[in-house]
């Protein structure tokens, strides 16, 4: 949002600039300050270098100057015992523009570490539906605020906005548990958790992170305020706006610097960062209660354009992170802005639709308290695998695999399971070819219809279910429920393979795992595919597969678990399919790993604690889901 009026500003040899010239000498401005600024924060004295108004006894003047901030302000005899140099009165920013300088005495520091009061205002409470104005925090940090609801480009899932240093922290990690309110408002963990942090980004594009929002509704409009933030702006000097802060509520304020690169300490480990960012100060039309526009516990607020009626508008001018330093008597705010951000986290104000959701998520290995990799393949088959931009491995929604290139079936499928997610999908009707691969290394219909389109007694199954699949946000599961369906994930069973009581141990082994187990968090990761023979018989120039195998991970009481199953099937080919019985054995994952020429983690062969026969010949097969040994 621009400003309407500008004022004039000195340039070249100290002639007015036009105002139609102050967006040139802002701009380049600007490309001084990115490239010489860190130059200028080297100097421990000195705390940002940007873009205002000179200052003189705390009254503006309509004069751009290139504005620095510095902790101690001192006469040049006393700048050697700080180890700082004097700032020239003068600076030549390029392009024939020299700009005056300004210096004011002014720290930054980021506005977290809330002291707890005595009474809960409404905005440190548990909210049901969440919605921006409230506050919000990492469990292993203090308080801030949630800034606005986001969704995420890759899977449309909504988010949370905050900072860095509000969901991530110094120690932080993907996963880590946000609670709303923050724990410094209410203790109640367990309670009050909202979601999981997705993503963080601390560095010269801002202090920013998103996390997942699950168990509770949302409400989109900033509390206070009754906006809902649908464009994204760009601050320009005296652009009036106003946020919904944790603590200091709504508060009214002026961009008074449009561009400022801001040394600001976080701490050990973290250290000083640089951030581009803007300054906005306090509004004299508006005061703030207590005469502070933003304090400790209003970082991630979402600072709103405001009209020129003056009602907050619908567009985004930045994301609060901090403010002066405490020992400043002048109110200063800073905010990142919004474009880096949401470029950097990968958000959109818009839920985006199924079709342009940007990317597949695939397995992901860090879905577990343990982390668990992909299966590595043995040399044998290494080489026979299909590649998809140079990696054997091919990305789906919530699924990966591996693609043998003569068999045309996968040699291996790694899926994760979110059970607290699960939706319920109507099937789609066709199954179909993954079009970023060669049609020739996957195997079609043609294999399970006869002349004429009459179907014949091979199923085409599923390896990873397609039930297993359909979870996380509506889009993100309608993507994964189609994705199920390429042929990729398809190997041929008979007819009745889940039908019989035997077989259908193996069709339930997922849901028994939930049935049988305390499943940590619900989440189970789930790996399967065929097993490959040199007997094995062709049928239409297809080697059939006649046993499969399945691993299931997850976690049980902070212990971390693997359990592996073999079906076997003798089929008897050609042209007449001839089904003797399935048998469904729990055997180690060693097994696997040796019959699929596969080779797992070493985390999963460690937590496998079945003892068995060595012969498969001398072990029973699983008669009912009670003869799983989930142990």
């Amino acid at each position: 949002m621009t400003a309407r009026k500008r004022a004039s500003a000195k340039a070249g040899s100290g002639a007015a600039t036009p105002a139609d010239g102050q967006d040139r000498l802002i701009s380049s401005a600007k490309q001084y300050i990115r490239t010489h600024g860190s130059n200028y924060l080297k100097d421990p004295n000195i705390s940002s270098v940007g873009i205002g108004y000179k200052e003189t006894k705390g009254k503006r003047r309509k004069e751009l100057t290139l504005q620095f901030t510095v902790d101690t302000k001192v006469r040049p005899e006393g700048m050697r015992a700080l180890g700082t140099t004097e700032i020239p009165p003068v600076v030549d920013i390029g392009g024939g523009i020299v700009l005056p300088t300004d210096v004011i005495e002014r720290s930054y520091r980021p506005h977290f570490l809330v002291v707890p009061e005595a009474r809960t205002p409404e905005r440190q409470k548990r909210v049901d539906p969440v919605r921006p104005g409230v506050s919000v925090g990492n469990v292993r940090l203090h308080a801030g605020t949630l800034g606005c609801i986001v969704y995420d480009k890759n899977d449309g899932a909504p988010c949370l906005l905050s900072n860095w240093h509000v969901l991530n922290g110094r120690k932080g990690k993907a996963g880590d548990e946000v609670v709303q309110p923050g724990t410094d408002d209410d203790s109640r963990f367990a309670a009050n958790r909202i979601g999981a942090l997705r993503r963080g980004h601390l560095g010269t594009l801002g202090d920013c992170a998103v996390s997942t929002v699950t168990g509770r509704g949302i409400d989109t409009a900033i509390l206070g305020l009754g906006v809902t933030p649908k464009q994204l702006g760009e601050p320009q000097i005296d652009d009036k706006v106003v946020k919904s802060g944790r603590t200091t509520g709504v508060t009214h304020g002026i961009v008074t610097r449009p561009f400022v690169k801001v040394r600001v300490p976080y701490g050990p480990p973290t250290g000083v960062k640089e951030i581009e960012c803007f300054e906005i100060g306090p509004d004299p039309r508006h005061p703030a209660d207590g005469g502070e526009i933003s304090t400790f516990g209003d970082s991630g607020s979402a600072w709103m354009f405001k009209t020129r009626s003056g009602r907050p508008s619908d567009v985004l001018a930045g994301l609060h992170f901090g403010g002066e330093d405490e020992s400043d008597p002048v109110d200063r705010a800073l905010a990142c802005f919004p474009r880096a951000v949401f470029e950097q986290l990968k958000v959109t104000l818009e839920a985006p639709s199924t079709a342009s959701l940007e990317s597949l998520t695939g397995y992901d290995p860090g879905f577990l308290a343990v982390p668990v990799g992909t299966p590595s393949l043995n040399p044998s088959v290494k080489d026979t695998a299909v590649r998809l931009d140079g990696s054997e491995v091919i990305a789906y929604t919530h699924f990966s695999l591996a693609l043998s290139k003569p068999r045309r079936f996968a040699i291996w499928v790694a899926w994760n399971i979110d059970g607290g997610a699960l939706k319920a999908l109507k099937r789609p009707r066709d199954f179909f070819k993954d079009p970023r691969l060669p049609s020739g290394v996957q195997v079609d219909n043609e294999l399970y219809k006869d002349k004429g389109g009459k179907v014949n007694r091979l199923d085409r199954g599923h390896i990873a279910r397609r039930a297993d699949l359909c979870w996380g946000p509506l889009p993100e599961a309608q993507r994964a429920n189609k994705d199920s369906f390429f042929y990729t994930n398809i190997a041929p069973q008979m007819d009745d393979f889940n039908q019989s009581k035997r077989g259908g141990i193996w069709g339930r082994l997922e849901d028994a795992v939930f049935e049988d187990v305390d499943v940590d968090d619900l989440k189970v990761s789930v790996f399967g595919g065929p097993v490959f023979q040199e007997d094995d018989r062709e049928f239409r120039g297809v080697r059939i597969p006649r046993a499969f195998w399945k691993v299931i991970a997850y976690s049980e009481h902070g212990t971390f678990k693997a359990k592996a199953f073999l079906l076997a099937q003798n089929i008897v080919l050609p042209e007449a399919l001839e089904l003797d019985e399935f048998r469904v054995f729990q055997v180690k994952v060693a097994e696997v790993q040796k019959a699929a020429h596969i080779r797992f983690p070493a985390v999963m062969t460690d937590a496998d604690t079945l003892v068995v026969p060595e012969s498969l010949e001398e072990r029973a097969p699983l008669e009912s889901q009670a003869d799983i040994d989930w142990s």
